[in-house]
């Protein structure tokens, strides 16, 4: 059985995030999303996510498409990689966090894995900070 891995926030689930876990099931048979913490959300996009962190966890574990879907680590946004040891890691079209150093730490864990990057998925329509300023006109 191979495993991958995707990582995102998760925050508005969309059409575009269904295609990630559509395109990312085709490199493996288990797919494991991992959520990210409220706290390296919000340090990323410099404003905190609408939908708290237990709330995404529970909105992605309950998707079909999605066997595992666990948080990251507060601290240590590699050690979930470390403890899931998957065989692929599949990146969204537009993830720039984090990676610069994600072969390093691969290796420096002793483990060998495919890193793929996913083909969007209409980025002018389906991202979330788009939708979210779509929601705002509309409340």
């Amino acid at each position: 059985m191979k495993k991958v891995m995707v990582f995102g926030t998760f925050d508005i689930v969309h059409c575009g995030h269904l295609h990630m876990f559509t395109k990312a099931r085709e490199y493996g048979d288990t797919l494991v999303v991992v959520v990210g913490r409220d706290k390296n959300v919000e340090r990323i996009k410099g404003v905190e996510p609408f939908h708290n962190e237990g709330e995404r966890l529970h909105f992605i574990s309950h998707i079909d498409l999605v066997d595992k879907a666990v948080l990251g680590d507060k601290e240590d946004v590699y050690r979930v990689i470390r403890e899931e040891k998957p065989d692929v890691i599949a990146l969204g079209y537009d993830q720039k966090e984090y990676i610069d150093n994600l072969a390093r730490e691969i290796t420096k864990a002793g483990l060998t894995i495919e890193i793929v990057r996913l083909s969007e998925y209409q980025e002018h329509r389906f991202k979330s900070r788009i939708l979210k300023k779509y929601m705002e006109r509309i409340v």
